[in-house]
């Protein structure tokens, strides 16, 4: 009995987990490239994706680039750590809606909706199971893994001027959850064992 007790916490506390948005960061700079450049622009990116509504939100600053930007987009998926840390374009091609172009500072902010076609790059979509469900299973994976990066190219630097990979950010609710669970948790176990 306790264990299936057990079990159904800890079924309880991963699907509270697993629903929760996810946000993501990213401070993006020229050596963060592949190869790295000595651009003396930056940026920072905030990203968000919420699994059960399948929208993600998209925040960029940007400033001191070389040249006019070009396109913006995340790349999916790739480690920072492998021998060749670049991947091709998951989101919209060429650019995120919107995005300023052809400045050196700027800001943005969009939401897409993972669940449509018209979010990813067709070739992702391609590449990634052919739908466009199994290209956000693909992508949000990727995204939880850290395997994802945000670039902006410019004139100067077609291949990409900066970027960064994007990093989960811990969420203080959800490990507070987890701390006050395992602590209930344990409670009930020497209350039980106190018991004849």
């Amino acid at each position: 009995m306790r264990t299936l007790q057990l079990g159904m916490c800890i079924l309880l506390f991963a699907s509270i987990c697993f629903s929760a948005p996810v946000t993501l960061t990213g401070t993006l700079s020229g050596p963060a490239e592949f190869p790295p450049n000595s651009s003396p622009g930056t940026g920072f990116t905030t990203v968000t994706y919420d699994a059960a509504t399948h929208f993600m939100s998209v925040a960029v600053t940007f400033q001191g680039l070389i040249a006019g930007v070009t396109a913006a987009h995340i790349h999916c998926c790739v480690s920072r750590f492998a021998a060749t840390p670049t991947a091709g374009v998951a989101t919209i091609v060429p650019t995120f809606p919107g995005f300023p172009s052809g400045v050196t500072s700027g800001t943005y902010s969009n939401p897409f909706n993972m669940s449509l076609a018209a979010s990813y790059n067709p070739s992702f979509i391609t590449n990634n199971g052919g739908t466009a469900a199994s290209a956000e299973a693909a992508f949000s994976a990727a995204l939880l893994a850290g395997n994802t990066y945000l670039n902006i190219h410019t004139s100067a630097y077609p291949g990409g001027e900066i970027r960064s990979f994007l990093d989960p950010v811990p969420e203080p609710g959800t490990a507070l959850l987890a701390i006050t669970g395992l602590a209930g948790l344990c409670g009930l176990r020497r209350n039980r064992r106190g018991q004849p």
